[in-house]
């Protein structure tokens, strides 16, 4: 089935494309083309002069539509969360698991598994190798300290499922980061309470990202500038931050983004409401807290980031989309994601001027909203 989208400004990724039809053909990008040569058997979409780009893509979100996953690992809540993410604009996303028992994980694979979804692109699993001391919302009892044969044991369990993991890099070794990218996992240190000579150590054996910049790891401070200094000081290491206002301050996201540049992307961090299990999370009317008050996870869609950079913290409108488009997916090597180009994926959102979404083309079809 072939579609063609005119009457847009289209956002590649890269530049900004008029007066020109964007070609689709099935699940893929054709490429850009004259309106006056397209012809045949060819649906026709009037985007109505609003903005269209990549789908968003998230790295790190943990549930939706009712569900949290890690308290409900079942065919249902998979399929509901992937409908609920989508349908914010967000097209690609990794499903978050916090630190947990083994019997979760391991029927949160079989789960995941037997249950494909194009839009899910594998697992991030934020913990079980984490800080004590800068656990957050994490359960303690759950916490291991990383051996070979435990990292292999999960490994072998997920079979390829995991595509991040967060780690603190004072816990481990330069063996158990190799072991981890030895299986092409992304390695990201966070929930840690790392110095920054530790930090930087971790980034040299192969740590490739940080884990939402400033929470749940050590500070910055003149003495040791912790985590956060680490990154910073880093020449290739990247960071997620979850652009609220409330887990940063937008002063804080503004810093970050003129000291890392394209190293900084967004995530939602989003969790659901849940009373069941090892963590519940309580609805607030700007974020998720546990039981005790302490904050959880984002009420935040990737698309809320993107709009909240622009508007808080001074980023230019179409770098604060690379930052949920081009940067995450080239940081996990998805490479027909979160760009047009020829090849690519067709999963693409059109917005209006103020970032309001209008319409999420996927499966082949324009699903426009109100």
């Amino acid at each position: 089935m072939r579609t063609a989208l005119y009457n847009a400004v289209f956002f590649t990724g890269r530049e900004l494309v008029r007066d020109k039809v964007l070609l689709t053909e099935n699940d893929s990008i054709t490429g850009f083309e004259d309106h006056a040569v397209v012809a045949g058997d060819v649906t026709q979409i009037d985007c109505k002069g609003n903005l269209v780009m990549a789908g968003l893509v998230d790295l790190q979100i943990a549930g939706g539509g009712g569900y949290l996953f890690s308290a409900s690992p079942t065919a249902e809540a998979l399929a509901a969360i992937t409908r609920s993410i989508i349908s914010t604009g967000t097209t690609g996303f990794l499903l978050a698991l916090p630190t947990n028992s083994t019997e979760v994980y391991n029927e949160a694979f079989r789960i995941v598994s037997v249950n494909p979804y194009p839009a899910m692109l594998g697992l991030h699993l934020e913990g079980p190798y984490i800080s004590l001391a800068k656990r957050g919302a994490h359960s303690k009892e759950l916490i291991r300290k990383p051996t070979a044969e435990s990292v292999n044991e999960l490994l072998s369990s997920a079979g390829g499922l995991i595509r991040m993991m967060t780690v603190a890099p004072e816990v481990c070794t330069a063996e158990i980061i190799s072991l981890l990218k030895e299986h092409g996992i992304t390695v990201a240190a966070g929930h840690s309470n790392a110095t920054f000579r530790e930090a930087s150590r971790g980034f040299d054996m192969g740590i490739d990202t940080t884990t939402h910049l400033f929470n749940a790891m050590s500070p910055i401070h003149h003495r040791d500038p912790g985590l956060p200094g680490a990154v910073f000081n880093s020449d290739s290491a990247c960071a997620s931050i979850i652009a609220d206002g409330i887990h940063v301050d937008y002063t804080m996201l503004a810093i970050a983004k003129k000291i890392m540049k394209e190293r900084l992307f967004l995530v939602s961090d989003a969790v659901e409401e849940n009373y069941t299990g090892a963590y519940q999370h309580v609805r607030q009317h700007d974020r998720y807290t546990l039981p005790d008050g302490t904050l959880s996870g984002a009420r935040l869609t990737m698309l809320d980031a993107v709009r909240n950079c622009v508007s808080h913290a001074g980023i230019d409108l179409y770098e604060a989309i690379r930052m949920a488009t081009l940067y995450p997916a080239r940081l996990i090597g998805a490479s027909d994601r979160g760009v047009i180009a020829p090849g690519a994926r067709a999963e693409l959102i059109m917005t209006d001027d103020s970032l309001r979404l209008k319409g999420i083309f996927y499966n082949g079809k324009m699903q426009l909203q109100n």
